[in-house]
């Protein structure tokens, strides 16, 4: 009972993420084309000396997302529907939704064998 519930979990998981990964690498496209890592880090971690806040893991819902693109508080640039689309917005949204995390220092062979 418990492999089955695994695997029903796990391709629920897997149709999710998979029906996305054309508008992930779409997104992952318009954060460099239109420079976003250059205020939010490469991997949503935010910038340094305050230059725009972390996004990743735990990015603000959609409807925020759309908001802070449209119409940004502070200094973050505007993006109207002529500059970023809103089938662009959504795969933008895609690929900060499922950015990945640095891995930890212990589990980077290079490094962790440097430091022995």
């Amino acid at each position: 009972m418990k492999s089955m519930i695994a695997g029903v979990l796990s391709l629920f998981s897997l149709c999710a993420h998979s029906a996305d990964a054309d508008a992930i690498q779409r997104g992952k496209g318009l954060f460099m084309q239109h420079q976003c890592y250059s205020c939010h880090g490469t991997e949503g971690q935010g910038g340094e000396r305050n230059a725009g806040p972390k996004i990743f893991p735990n990015p603000t819902p959609f409807v925020a997302f759309e908001l802070q693109l449209r119409t940004p508080r502070n200094l973050m640039p505007r993006y109207a529907v002529q500059s970023i689309n809103d089938v662009q917005l959504k795969d933008l949204y895609a690929y900060v939704e499922n950015m990945r995390s640095s891995p930890a220092v212990a589990q980077i062979p290079l490094i962790n064998n440097a430091m022995r």
